[in-house]
């Protein structure tokens, strides 16, 4: 039975791709969310799907660096898809912007209109993807890419950026907690991410929801260096109250 179970479970998130704890609540209601949780983490031992928070995805935990940013590109679309509506407010043409590596910030970039505008990127995935647009121009930074995120870091990455006049940037990051701030996994990232913060005229932050409460070991700054943050509708109020009383506007 329980081999029979596991096995229409992961047909399902064959299927659909990416799915929620609750959809395959309703797909086997007969079995507890602890029976769930351990079949879905048979399966990820067995190379079927890849577990995220709140759910489970198509792929392999052992796949390429490629595929696994592809599992996180498939991870809160939505989310990712209404922070992105509302960064385009924040865009006006002939102005200059900085993308930051990052899926949030790919998903922007795949819904930028085609106006005439200059975009700097540290990711080359970004920079491709502006390709399909006639009006921007396109900067790249240089440096060490990292296969996981498509992002590029390193003295040579750092040097282009302390040389720009940055208007605008729009900045990712792994995770936020109220003691901690935000932070990310690498170090390398964590410099070019801080020195966007230090130099950028207009800082906003990209992060939906699910990066409340994660921490990771890079601390990349607070609310008092960044001017906007962007999330998805279901933000922590204790998150949004504490980003206003530091003068950030919160979308």
């Amino acid at each position: 039975m329980n081999q029979i179970r596991r096995e229409r479970i992961k047909n399902y998130i064959l299927q659909k791709r990416v799915v929620t704890i609750r959809e395959i609540g309703e797909l086997v209601p007969d079995v507890s969310s602890m029976t769930i949780h351990r079949d879905l983490e048979k399966l990820e031992q067995e190379g079927e799907i890849v577990r995220i928070r709140g759910g489970a995805v198509a792929g392999t935990q052992h796949g390429s660096a490629e595929s696994k940013f592809e599992t996180r590109m498939q991870s809160h679309v939505k989310e990712k898809r209404l922070m992105a509506q509302k960064a385009l407010e924040l865009i006006e043409p002939e102005s200059y912007v900085l993308l930051d590596a990052g899926t949030s910030n790919l998903v922007l970039a795949q819904m930028l209109p085609d106006i005439e505008m200059n975009i700097f990127t540290t990711a080359p995935n970004i920079a491709l993807e502006l390709t399909r647009l006639v009006n921007p121009t396109i900067h790249m930074c240089g440096g060490t890419l990292n296969r996981s995120n498509q992002a590029v870091s390193g003295p040579s990455t750092l040097a282009m950026l302390q040389e720009l006049n940055i208007a605008t940037a729009f900045i990712g990051v792994s995770g936020f907690t109220l003691e901690n701030g935000f932070s990310c996994g690498k170090e390398e990232e964590r410099q070019v991410k801080r020195l966007l913060m230090e130099k950028a005229k207009r800082r906003i932050v990209l992060m939906d929801s699910s990066k409340i409460g994660e921490i990771f070991p890079y601390k990349i700054g607070d609310f008092s260096q960044v001017d906007y943050l962007i999330s998805d509708d279901a933000l922590p109020e204790s998150v949004a109250e504490m980003a206003r009383k530091n003068g950030t506007i919160v979308m």
